[in-house]
């Protein structure tokens, strides 16, 4: 797996627990990486990536949110499953704040953190509402 895909994972896993408890920003990263380390050594790269994701939407959570609420048809925030929730902000810090990440990359990505992490929904959920949003953004 490449790093900024495992990147995504860990950002993915701490934004969860940041939902779930009152943990810091670089404690649940070392958390989401403690618990999927298997004795083996840690990227620097996914490292370096899962932070600056997980850091960026943290900072940016509020504007993500609007956008997600303004994007999203018949679902409020806080009716959609944590997982699909932590998904949206990912892709949209992605396409809004990391232009050397390209559209259709940020979109199919998050895709497969749905469908590895949501329901069987969670993929066609995310893919439209980020695709909106990319849309919104002028993002190529």
């Amino acid at each position: 797996m490449g790093a900024r895909r495992t990147g995504r994972e860990r950002a993915l896993q701490a934004l969860y627990q940041l939902e779930m408890s009152n943990a810091t920003t670089a404690e649940a990263l070392e958390s989401a990486w403690s618990a999927a380390d298997e004795g083996t050594k840690r990227d620097p790269d996914a490292v370096k990536f899962a932070r600056e994701l997980a850091e960026g939407v943290s900072s940016h959570r509020d504007e993500i949110d609007q956008l997600i609420e303004r994007h999203s048809h018949n679902w409020r925030l806080d009716r959609m499953s944590r997982i699909d929730r932590n998904v949206l902000r990912l892709g949209i810090f992605e396409l809004k704040y990391r232009p050397d990440i390209p559209r259709k990359v940020t979109i199919n990505e998050a895709v497969e953190l749905g469908k590895n992490f949501g329901t069987e929904e969670s993929s066609a959920f995310v893919n439209g509402l980020l695709d909106r949003v990319a849309s919104a953004l002028n993002k190529a």
